[in-house]
């Protein structure tokens, strides 16, 4: 799994609707979710840290899970499926743990106020994830490239120190 966190939110130009940007650690990839308004809304509230009059259904989750002492553990986005994300709640309470499904918009607008990681599945990232820094990626495979290029079968021989092993007398 690779750990990402919320770059912010986009317009799509042709469709006009929301895009939530997820970018991992290194910021090389990002995963964009189209999203509803709402839920765009609901995520830019926690990522502006704004206050809002009444509480929004993501803050009473939030105020619900505090009084019943439940923790949020991690958002995991676990699939891809008909350009539909899937994600999961992973919430402890006590020594107790339970995976709840979850719409990614949800989870990450839960994330955000409980400030809980986002992880996405290694192959979500890999089906789904448009590159940021091209560059780095095409410098890591020209490297890689010339690594194999150069590569001899007496690289993979591992050496041993010392000399000969000596016949043992008995």
């Amino acid at each position: 799994m690779i750990e990402m966190n919320v770059a912010g939110i986009a317009l799509d130009a042709a469709t006009r609707l929301p895009i939530v940007l997820l970018k991992d650690a290194s910021e090389r990839r990002a995963l964009p979710i189209w999203i509803g308004q709402t839920e765009a809304r609901a995520i830019l509230t926690a990522l502006e840290s704004q206050k809002t009059p009444r509480p929004m259904t993501h803050d009473l989750m939030v105020s619900c899970m505090d009084q019943w002492d439940i923790d949020l553990e991690r958002v995991v986005i676990h699939s891809l499926q008909d350009n539909t994300f899937y994600a999961v709640l992973t919430l402890q309470q006590g020594d107790s743990k339970k995976e709840v499904d979850a719409r990614p918009s949800d989870a990450i607008a839960l994330a955000l106020r409980m400030d809980s990681p986002i992880w996405v599945l290694e192959e979500v990232v890999a089906d789904a994830s448009i590159p940021v820094d091209k560059e780095a990626d095409l410098a890591e495979k020209e490297e890689f490239h010339e690594f194999i290029d150069n590569i001899r079968p007496e690289d993979f021989i591992q050496s041993r120190g010392g000399s000969e092993p000596s016949a043992e007398s008995s």
